[in-house]
């Protein structure tokens, strides 16, 4: 059987019970486990290697936080990407997770379909974060960095500064090859090269990166 493969852990059996049918409601959605901590979570996860997880952060065990480490950090589990789900959204909490290696940040009141449209992002590769959590994610970033760190940047080029701040705003590919008026294939391409040369997981780490090199500031 076919189709994007989904572990979830929450510590709440009516949640996890609540998650799997809203998820899996359009057929190409599978969830193949479920666990109430971090620590079995992460156990379903080395052993069904799903393309997905569903992770709740205060868990008894070991919290989301460490489970999510700990899945980016193991080499088997390459691939494997980590969707926050969560019903706190401080800022500690969201940029962390981010920091951890999340490659999405949801809040637990998202509707069924942008459940199902994060969890086919995140699985495509590409990171997504909440538009209720990003001026979030974003105030803590430019909060750990009062005098930016531009040295980061070393290296870069005029273009790949300008996709990475484009990036930082939170604009697609097609977006950005519009914005600067290159192919999607060469902005691409350019995405993928900052990933390499600034030694980011994902978008989300650069989109972390251009706020605490202050190439980009929350509004307000």
């Amino acid at each position: 059987m076919t189709g994007i493969r989904v572990v979830i852990v929450d510590d709440q059996e009516l949640v996890r019970a609540g998650l799997r049918p809203l998820a899996e409601r359009d057929g190409d959605i599978r969830v193949v486990d479920e666990a109430p901590d971090g620590r079995s979570g992460l156990s379903r996860v080395r052993e069904h290697r799903p393309d997905v997880v569903l992770m709740d952060i205060r868990m008894p065990m070991m919290d989301g936080l460490e489970a999510t480490r700990a899945i980016v950090s193991d080499p088997a589990l390459d691939g494997v990407r980590v969707l926050i789900l969560t019903t706190f959204d401080e800022d500690e909490h969201v940029h962390e997770a981010v920091r951890a290696g999340a490659a999405g940040y949801l809040l637990k009141d998202v509707s069924p379909e942008d459940l199902r449209s994060a969890i086919r992002t995140v699985a495509a590769g590409d990171a997504l974060l909440s538009p209720a959590v990003t001026a979030t994610v974003m105030r803590a970033a430019a909060g750990a960095a009062r005098t930016p760190d531009r040295s980061r940047l070393d290296g870069l080029t005029e273009r790949e500064i300008d996709v990475l701040t484009l990036v930082g705003r939170g604009r697609t590919n097609d977006e950005i090859a519009a914005d600067l008026f290159l192919s999607p294939a060469t902005t691409r391409t350019y995405v993928s090269r900052l990933l390499g040369r600034l030694h980011a997981r994902d978008r989300a780490a650069l989109v972390i990166l251009a706020y605490e090199t202050g190439l980009v500031r929350p509004a307000g």
